[in-house]
């Protein structure tokens, strides 16, 4: 008897440790980018489509992926901010 109950004890530590904490710091992780968001980033979406946002609201989010070409996403389809690409530059 106490060594089932041992296993069981084992069993949900196992799962708290591999399974809850890990999920916990991602949606803390999503909650921080979500709330540091701002028009002008340069996102990915986690379909991986690169773009900037040009507007933002509670729900949802207009990305410009090409000139003047802006699809309406979710917010949570964003999934990181990436930095802005340099400007290629013509060498003469």
């Amino acid at each position: 008897m106490v060594y089932i109950v041992g296993w069981v004890l084992l069993m949900v530590a196992a799962f708290y440790l591999l399974l809850w904490r890990p999920q916990q710091r991602r949606m803390a992780q999503v909650r921080q980018l979500q709330d540091t968001l701002e028009t002008g980033d340069e996102v990915l979406t986690t379909s991986g489509i690169y773009a900037r946002i040009t507007k933002l609201t509670e729900t949802d989010a207009d990305l410009e992926i090409a000139p003047g070409t802006v699809i309406r996403v979710a917010r949570g389809a964003i999934g990181q901010k990436t930095s802005p690409e340099p400007e290629a530059t013509e060498s003469e």
